[in-house]
């Protein structure tokens, strides 16, 4: 169960205040993608990848994390699955400084990850 809340949180925002000193927000889909594409966003024992396609894939701790994503009106909007459980649906904020991107959940109004670019 733990490790659920930590991909939940990974993937759809930590339990911390929105602080976006240096961050800048991504609000265009080819910017989203011009950021991810080819690159694997990582956090402890968690390694995604975000495809120019819509798929996400990946793992953390050990499981598979598979999902698709769309852009809405200025939102990364992904549906997920950790191993055999679906997440569910989040549209979220996207910010970055170019080497962290920062996904905050419920439409900005939520918890926030931020993710490494590698």
């Amino acid at each position: 169960m733990i490790r659920t809340a930590v991909v939940v949180a990974i993937c759809a925002g930590l339990a911390a205040p929105v602080a976006a000193e240096g961050l800048a927000r991504v609000q265009d889909k080819s910017d989203f993608v011009g950021l991810v594409g080819g690159k694997a966003l990582t956090r402890m024992g968690i390694t995604l990848e975000v495809t120019p396609d819509g798929a996400i894939t990946g793992s953390a701790f050990g499981k598979p994390v598979t999902g698709a994503w769309r852009w809405n009106a200025g939102l990364f909007c992904r549906d997920l699955y950790f191993g055999k459980q679906d997440l569910g649906p989040n549209c979220q904020v996207v910010q970055t400084d170019g080497a962290t991107v920062r996904f905050i959940s419920d439409e900005g109004e939520g918890d926030y990850a931020d993710l490494r670019l590698k």
